[in-house]
Parts: C-alpha cells; structure tokens; sequence
C-alpha cells in the first residue's frame, strides 16, 4: 500500500521551489521514463506490477509496486502510465565558447510549459545539444514540460542564465540570430551552421534589451506576403521553422 508520505512527496515536487531544494523531478510513461534511465540518476520507480514484468526492470529497495488506483493518487497525468519516475536534476557545466562551434538556442522568457517542452523535442530532432534559458523562462523540470519533450530531455542540455549577459560576452564571430516583423527574409538569407538562435516571449516576442544583442533580424514570410493572416506564429512553430531552414541551409 503506498504512504501518505510518498504521496506528499511525489506532489511536492510540482512546486518549483522543492525541485529546486530537493533537485529532483518527476517523470511519467514507459517512453519517457526509459529515456531518462539511460541518461539520468534514478531515485525511485514507482510503477504497476504489469510494468515491472514487461519491462524486465531489476527492481532495488527503494522502489515501488503500486495499482493503478494507487498510482492515480499520486500521478499529474488525467490517465497515468503505469509508471512514475523520480529523478535527480542534472548539474550542467557548458562551455562559455560552444556556440563559436555549434548551433544552440536561447529561450527569452518563454512561459508555457508545453510550448518549452515541444521546443526541447525540436532541438533534439534538428541536433541542437544546448538551449539557454533566461531566468523567467519556465522551468524546465515541470513536469508539464517534461511530459511535452517525450523524452528529448534526456539528449537536449538546458541551462537557465542571465541571458543578456550571456549574449554580451559572445565573441563578436558569433551570429546571434532572431526574428522579428521588420527581419531579413529566412529563406533569402545565408544561414551558419554555428551561433545562438534567440526565440522570444509568447505574448512580446524578443525583449528589447535581448534585441540589441542580436546581429542577424530574420523573418519567417507569410503567403502571400501582405495578405490579412495571423498575427504572429505560435513559439514553437517559429522554432521548428527556423531550426528546419538553418538545417536545410548546411546539409
């Protein structure tokens, strides 16, 4: 029978603050949760006898059988997965210079989680290692998030800085890039294979003060140009476009 002080537990960890003290998240679903066993520190397996046996999973102390009954008490999901994983956040040491030899990404105060969650599965497909976070950008150990990234995360390195700082001490040889309205058509324009792309806000795009920091203003056309369509294109989509037409430029 599964403690009510598992239970408290495992909920106290969608609260920032205690993933941060503890250093520790929560994962859900075969998928996800055998991406992060080959990649992260495990604390606990909570997860059905049914999963346990088809999954051949050597079972240690600490872990737990539970029902599905139990496991609803204690999942974030609406229909939990047989399986919840608590794992140690990793401590990420980057160099200052990896952006003068690999194309990163930098989140500028980007608030959902699943729009944070799918940009990490993009990265992960277009072989993007390092995002950098701004401070306000939602943490990406929500387990909202971390649902979205079907597992990206385990591949994807996310380190939360003071942007603007981080920007400012590029070298000058490296090209930050970023789109907005009055930016260089993307598909006109020569792409690296190199720099920090900069995706902004939902609601306000890149801030100013990020904006002068970047040197190459791009701009995702609509069609036809000019005509009355949306507004603006979700974060995400933004991120998948651009990422897809750097990576069409290099191969």
């Amino acid at each position: 029978m599964i403690s009510k002080n598992l239970i408290k537990q495992i909920h106290s960890l969608a609260q920032k603050k205690t993933r941060i003290a503890e250093k520790m998240f929560v994962a859900e679903g075969t998928k996800i949760v055998n991406e992060l066993l080959c990649t992260f520190n495990s604390v606990q397996i909570i997860a059905t006898e049914n999963w346990y046996n088809t999954t051949h999973f050597n079972k240690r102390p600490n872990d737990v059988t539970v029902t599905d009954d139990e496991l609803r008490k204690i999942s974030f999901l609406q229909h939990p997965q047989q399986v919840l994983g608590v794992f140690k956040i990793p401590t990420r040491t980057i160099s200052k210079d990896i952006c003068q030899h690999e194309l990163c990404l930098a989140l500028d105060d980007v608030q959902d989680p699943g729009n944070l969650g799918t940009i990490i599965r993009i990265a992960d497909w277009f072989g993007i290692k390092n995002i950098f976070c701004s401070k306000n950008t939602v943490d990406a150990y929500n387990p909202k998030v971390i649902q979205a990234t079907m597992g990206s995360i385990a591949r994807v390195n996310i380190i939360y800085t003071d942007l603007y700082d981080f920007l400012d001490q590029q070298n000058e040889s490296v090209d930050i890039f970023g789109t907005f309205l009055d930016g260089k058509n993307i598909y006109e324009q020569e792409l690296s294979p190199t720099g920090i792309i900069v995706m902004g806000n939902e609601g306000n795009g890149i801030s100013d003060k990020i904006s002068t920091l970047i040197n190459k203003r791009l701009f995702i056309p609509n069609y036809p140009q000019g005509a009355q369509n949306a507004e603006s294109l979700n974060v995400a989509i933004a991120t998948a476009i651009t990422c897809a037409e750097f990576r069409r430029k290099i191969l």
